[in-house]
């Protein structure tokens, strides 16, 4: 019986230099499953991030079956779903849309591909109290995911703390989540185990490190969500300080399994999915900066 043939889309800012696509349509080759995945960037085609509900209405017109939704569009796409995965909705926050039936389905691969990548790099790290920089859709995913492995206190830090205090209720299930803005971050870092950078503070299009690194210190486990680039700034000043960190590639590689699940039905080989992220990042290294901006 032939593979089904799937048509996906990934839509935000700045992603036109994402690895996302290749690495679903590598799985989906691996596995015999015709698979094309465009990245559709706001920043190159003059759409604004309110435009995500047309955007997504245009691609079911066009035969697009299933996207990704990333920064800033995870949360504002709520409102143009017909159903929405108890998760995401109690995260409101969808990264994968699914359409079935006409109707577009909102789920979140966020959340389990950060606990996965955390598990597997970092497992055996003190949760004591966990620092997060960022508040954003990608920001409740990860909060949520450090309540469910245990974490015993977070601190939640955003410039806006509104945004902020409404993750740690959404996330709170009895140990403190706290928040703060990013002038006090410091010190909480101070008394902190470890820290989550989930802002986009650190891609090729927001450069810089989210925190000063003169807050981090050897007794901190640092783990980035940003991918490209996989070595940033934040995470290079870590290892300098002795910190044991976590790249965003474990997290991307985790999301992009699950979504390749939902949309196809198949499991994805995660070892053979993380082995073609690791040789798309090296390439780039290889061409230089230049072709990675």
């Amino acid at each position: 019986m032939s593979a089904c043939s799937h048509l996906m889309a990934l839509i935000g800012e700045g992603v036109r230099p994402s690895l996302t696509p290749p690495m679903h349509e590598a799985e989906g080759a691996a596995q015999g499953i015709p698979l094309v995945y465009r990245p559709f960037d706001l920043t190159e085609v003059g759409r604004d991030a309110e435009s995500v509900g047309d955007l997504l209405r245009e691609g079911v017109q066009w035969g697009f079956d299933a996207f990704n939704v990333t920064h800033p569009c995870k949360r504002m796409v709520l409102d143009h779903l017909d159903e929405v995965d108890p998760v995401a909705s109690r995260l409101g926050s969808v990264n994968t849309v699914l359409v079935r039936d006409g109707a577009l389905i909102g789920h979140n691969t966020d959340r389990s591909g950060f606990a996965s990548g955390l598990r597997y790099c970092l497992p055996s790290v003190d949760l004591t109290h966990v620092v997060q920089l960022g508040a954003g859709g990608a920001g409740a995913a990860v909060a949520d995911a450090l309540v469910g492995l245990g974490a015993e206190r977070i601190t939640i830090v955003d410039p806006d703390l509104g945004r902020a205090r409404a993750v740690a209720a959404q996330v709170r299930t009895g140990n403190p989540v706290d928040t703060a803005v990013p002038d006090d971050a410091p010190v909480a870092v101070a008394g902190a185990s470890g820290l989550v950078n989930t802002s986009p503070i650190g891609m090729f299009t927001h450069p810089g490190t989210p925190i000063p690194v003169a807050a981090l210190h050897p007794g901190l486990w640092v783990a980035d969500i940003v991918y490209r680039p996989v070595r940033t700034a934040l995470l290079d000043a870590a290892r300098a300080r002795g910190c044991a960190v976590m790249e965003g590639g474990h997290m991307a590689v985790g999301q992009a399994a699950d979504t390749f699940e939902l949309v196809t039905g198949r499991r994805a080989d995660r070892a053979r999915m993380r082995a073609h992220f690791d040789a798309l990042v090296a390439k780039e290294s290889d061409r230089g900066p230049a072709a990675s901006a």
